[in-house]
């Protein structure tokens, strides 16, 4: 397990949670947590399997804090099994697309906290944490049909969800992007369902001034040049419904 701090002042701290699943058979997955004054907010937060130890975690990095909010990029188990408990043990406010909100209640959520399951309509939103702003960005179709990014504004981080991630390796970070293209290939041609959705995206994002772009499986990209590669692949890559004979 590790914790690995991607931007930190007085007052803003972004924190990578790590390899809580390390050697196990399931897909490797990253938890954020985003703090700011005594508020915070943990993303795709996971499955039972890593729920005691991601919780244990996030509340020893709040110290006085407290956790807000809760962010849901789309539906998978991977990102929301384990909501409940969450919602049980915290008195936060999760956020999922409003696609979805009729749907995580299977994963066994009691009624006593399914008011505080809020819907993000298809636009986006913003979410308060402490004094910052983040921003719900749509990211429909890449790959759920109702599929959101979170992007801070303080620390310049988009958070991808399942877009870049990258399999079978043991980096935390790019520095070779074309050696790392072929831990991404092949899963973004499958998952993301077309270059029309992957090209309004990257129309969407390229406003945003990025300094890291950390996805919820494999390693993230640091710096405009990374960045810029990646997104450059983006616009141009075939997936999907694209490859249908």
């Amino acid at each position: 397990m590790a914790q690995i701090t991607l931007y930190d002042t007085a007052s803003h701290r972004n924190v990578l949670l790590e390899d809580f699943d390390a050697g196990g058979v399931a897909v490797q997955a990253n938890q954020h947590v985003i703090l700011d004054g005594e508020e915070a907010i943990i993303l795709d937060p996971g499955g039972h399997k890593v729920y005691s130890r991601v919780l244990s975690a996030t509340l020893g990095l709040l110290g006085r804090g407290k956790l807000t909010q809760i962010f849901l990029s789309h539906q998978d188990p991977d990102i929301v099994a384990a909501v409940n408990g969450w919602l049980m043990s915290t008195d936060a406010t999760a956020h999922v697309s409003s696609l979805w909100t009729r749907f995580v209640p299977h994963f066994g959520l009691d009624r006593l906290v399914e008011g505080r399951l809020l819907p993000i309509p298809d636009e986006g939103k913003t979410i308060r944490v402490g004094k910052t702003e983040l921003v719900a960005i749509p990211a429909h179709f890449l790959h759920s049909p109702g599929n959101f990014h979170l992007y801070d504004p303080t620390a310049k981080i988009l958070y991808s969800g399942d877009l870049g991630a990258s399999l079978g390796i043991s980096y935390r970070e790019v520095s070779d992007f074309d050696a790392h293209l072929p831990s991404m290939e092949g899963f973004h041609r499958r998952y993301m369902a077309s270059r029309r959705a992957m090209q309004a995206w990257v129309r969407r994002v390229r406003e945003l001034p990025i300094d890291v772009l950390a996805p919820q499986h494999g390693a993230l990209f640091r710096g405009p040049a990374l960045i810029g590669r990646f997104l450059d692949w983006c616009e141009q890559l075939e997936c999907g419904v694209d490859l249908l004979a």
